[in-house]
């Protein structure tokens, strides 16, 4: 993680942080309880600072932590889970995940291909939601085949986003940026959604597209 707001996040976060490298004054800044937490802790300068970061604008802090084990999350009955059908672009998953924790979505899942998740492009756009958002790759047809409640597929036809009734909790899926939701996964949704539009465009970004069902689900 890289620039001070995100450090400090991942510093307080669950994640195991195994070196933090940061100049004085960001040093200086950061409550002393949470600077016993990495492993190694070194001041370094800010020449220094930039050589080590992929951001040549970072001149404040750098921090390692180890990975998460990919683990199936426990989901409550009255949650709304996010699914990921593909997802390629590392931007985009970022972006996704950080307006899944503006909307309190705790849990996503995301099939084989979808993006990684650590990926460094991935990880600066979340802008320090990958700390309290948790994503678990599997395979998508085998995960919703047990799943009993309702499942809400996004499409460019289906029942109007603004005419549904979401209900306490389900599963929302977003397809891939080109192909849309694959067709096994298609073949598990329950209630087949759309957005209404009324210009020229094909489609949406799949992070805006996200960020509009979220703002219909809460809404109700």
């Amino acid at each position: 993680m890289q620039g001070s707001k995100g450090v400090m996040e991942l510093l307080q976060s669950s994640y195991e942080v195994v070196l933090l490298a940061a100049t004085a004054e960001t040093i200086s800044s950061f409550p002393k309880h949470l600077l016993k937490k990495p492993t190694e802790c070194f001041v370094v300068s800010n020449a220094e600072l930039e050589s080590m970061s992929s951001f040549q604008s970072n001149d404040s802090a750098i921090a390692v932590a180890k990975m998460k084990v990919n683990s199936k999350p426990k989901f409550a009955p009255d949650e709304f889970i996010l699914v990921l059908d593909d997802l390629r672009d590392p931007g985009n998953l970022g972006t996704i995940i950080r307006t899944a924790d503006w909307f309190g979505i705790k849990n996503i899942v995301a099939s084989p291909h979808t993006a990684e998740f650590y990926n460094p492009k991935t990880i600066s756009a979340t802008m320090g939601s990958f700390c309290r958002v948790q994503l678990f790759y599997t395979e998508l047809s085998i995960l919703l085949t047990g799943y009993s409640g309702s499942i809400y597929g996004t499409f460019l036809s289906g029942r109007n986003i603004h005419e549904e009734n979401f209900g306490n909790g389900g599963v929302i899926i977003i397809g891939n940026e080109s192909n849309g939701i694959s067709p096994a996964v298609e073949l598990l949704v329950t209630n087949r959604i759309s957005i209404p539009g009324a210009g020229k465009t094909e489609s949406l970004n799949a992070a805006i597209a996200l960020g509009i069902v979220l703002d219909n689900v809460f809404r109700g």
